[in-house]
């Protein structure tokens, strides 16, 4: 049995993240880069 739609018609799946504050571009590339490297799924973000 499927799970049925909620009020807004998603389905709801937690996820569960990590923020990194990088000093700076090439900081966050490097750390991107190992994490990337370790296996896991990565967004990046500026703000």
């Amino acid at each position: 049995m499927t799970k049925p739609l909620g009020r807004n018609g998603f389905k709801y799946r937690p996820q569960f993240g990590v923020i990194i504050i990088c000093k700076d571009e090439a900081d966050q590339a490097e750390v991107y880069a190992r994490l990337k490297a370790d296996g896991y799924t990565l967004k990046v973000v500026s703000v």
